[in-house]
């Protein structure tokens, strides 16, 4: 036994962002070296994610995670209690042999997912380094470019709008401080608009701006008008990312967009999308058609794809099978990348593997209920993914994610690259 072996493994219950619980995971290795992780949740959830373990009945509607706690603490403690943490391939194919389904429902997701991060942070507290430079070693230097939600809507927002998130990039910004600093002066004056027009009604689950429109392209104009009124250039420094999130209210190939009580085809949909892109300077959009439409998402990818960054999540939801499925489809051209679809590291890299080896690009997300838990800042840049999403500027489990890469960009000091629009990889002319 070496003396990064593990020694012993706790879970305990905590809570996340919408106060409902989640697992939190200590890894205490042989030699007094430990690591910390809390396992995300969606509201927002493909049908091919590795599912978490809820106990159901009364107590907190059912979110309960008791026995995925227990999972942890008893069954997955006793297999890899000896492993190497500094193995985060074999202690992940441990777990998910111990769990033996496809989609993590024995054991949890979010149970695997918790150890699977600590481990990770063991493994880095032991290198004495932070995580971030433990994934990448000395070549850790590429900063991503974050998306931040301004406006939430669809699940995130009980539904007032269809669009999921309305969100801004930043291209222009020289570094990724810059980049949170412009984003910061359109929030507030997205919020002042707002205030004008008698719209402003508090915050969403991943604190954008919560909308009172009455129609989905009413959000896109105020968005619009924020970024002007904030002082910078549309598109050139500041453009939108849309995620419509088109499962949620999209089946079979039709969508029912309840904001505005009409349904749509396919061709509809990517008409309609269609004409906000020529409209508007958007640089990304995430699941414009439903999962189970991969053909509209593959025509909607020929018309657009070469301008524009199209994102699978409910489409792909960070499997390696299904980046290679869609790029050989002419799918989407970009994964985003969420640990807990998948529930180990190992798994969530491979898709990230499979983006590369078939020119996709990557996007790191958090999800709907978050924590105080950095793990991804360090995903992203460890693993030099380019891109950041975790949710707006506001509510302090998204505050404490931009601020940790705030640290990182600072820690790299003349060694950080940010990625900017370069990243993007795609041109709008």
């Amino acid at each position: 036994m070496t003396d990064t072996a593990i020694a012993f493994v706790h879970a305990r219950r905590v809570w996340d962002s919408r106060g409902r619980p989640t697992v939190e995971a200590d890894i205490l290795l042989e030699n007094g070296f430990s690591g910390r992780a809390i396992a995300p949740a969606g509201a927002s959830t493909g049908s091919g994610e590795a599912v978490d373990l809820r106990d159901g009945g009364e107590a907190f509607g059912g979110y309960d995670v008791q026995h995925a706690i227990a999972n942890v603490n008893t069954e997955i403690a006793r297999a890899v209690t000896g492993m190497d943490a500094r193995d985060q391939a074999a202690l992940d194919a441990r777990l998910i042999a111990l769990d033996g389904t496809p989609n993590k429902s024995r054991l949890g997701a979010n149970a695997v997912l918790s150890v699977s991060m600590a481990a990770a942070h063991a493994a880095a507290h032991d290198s004495g380094q932070p995580l971030f430079r433990y994934l990448a070693g000395k070549d850790a230097d590429l900063i991503p470019l974050p998306q931040i939600q301004i406006f939430g809507g669809g699940a995130h927002a009980g539904r007032r709008v269809d669009i999921q998130d309305f969100m801004v990039m930043c291209p222009g910004a020289n570094s990724f401080a810059q980049a949170l600093e412009w984003t910061a002066e359109v929030y507030r004056a997205a919020g002042k608009l707002m205030a004008e027009a008698g719209t402003l009604a508090g915050v969403a689950d991943e604190g954008g701006w919560w909308p009172m429109f009455s129609t989905n392209e009413q959000a896109l104009d105020m968005l619009v008008r924020a970024i002007e009124r904030a002082g910078y250039r549309l598109g050139e420094q500041v453009g939108i990312a849309l995620d419509i999130a088109s499962s949620e209210f999209g089946r079979g190939g039709r969508y029912k967009l309840a904001l505005e009580e009409r349904e749509l085809d396919s061709a509809g949909m990517i008409d309609l999308l269609s004409g906000w892109i020529s409209k508007y300077p958007i640089l990304s959009i995430e699941d414009p058609l439903a999962e189970d439409d991969p053909e509209g998402f593959a025509e909607f990818t020929r018309i657009h794809g070469k301008s524009l960054q199209i994102v699978g999540d409910d489409f792909l939801v960070s499997d390696a099978a299904r980046v290679r499925a869609a790029a050989a489809k002419g799918a989407a051209n970009t994964v985003l990348l969420k640990p807990n679809q998948r529930g180990t590291l190992t798994e969530t890299l491979a898709a990230w593997t499979a983006a590369k080896e078939t020119g996709f690009s990557a996007i790191v997300s958090a999800r709907s209920g978050e924590t105080e838990d950095t793990t991804i800042v360090h995903l992203a840049v460890g693993w030099a993914a380019g891109q950041l999403k975790v949710g707006s500027f506001t509510r302090g489990e998204r505050m404490a994610k931009w601020n940790e890469m705030l640290r990182v960009e600072e820690a790299l000091g003349a060694r950080a690259r940010f990625a900017g629009g370069s990243v993007l990889g795609r041109s709008r002319a």
